[in-house]
């Protein structure tokens, strides 16, 4: 079986919200699987499955200190999908300023209309 590219298997990694929830407890620094499996109502082996599938993406690896094998998070990857979607920032700042420019043209026409509107009122006062 063909393995994906490495891009491809931290998006799929990055999809499941348990994952993701366990990468941000990484970034606080190191933690054993007890621990990271606190805060989940989930079995102990649906942990390991998770912690598995980030260790294939890169995102994470073990290390050993005595008995204790506590958990990393590993940022290179996470780095690579920040410069790949980095790739498509000039395009959403573009379809945001289209966007922007957009709203000031409704909202300035909507003014002049509203003042047009109260131009021919003469019970208002003035």
């Amino acid at each position: 079986m063909q393995q994906p590219d490495p891009l491809s298997a931290t998006f799929a990694a990055l999809a499941d919200p348990t994952r993701r929830a366990i990468l941000a407890r990484l970034a606080l620094g190191e933690a054993s699987v007890t621990e990271l499996a606190a805060p989940f109502q989930i079995s102990q082996p649906a942990i390991s499955k998770h912690l598995k599938v980030l260790e294939r993406a890169g995102l994470i690896e073990q290390s050993r200190h005595a008995q204790w094998r506590p958990r990393r998070l590993r940022a290179r990857p996470l780095r690579d999908v920040a410069h790949w979607v980095g790739q498509y920032r000039r395009h959403w700042e573009e379809s945001f300023e289209r966007l922007d420019a957009y709203l000031r043209d409704v909202q300035e026409r909507q003014e002049q209309r509203n003042g047009d509107d109260h131009d021919g009122d003469t019970d208002r006062p003035r």
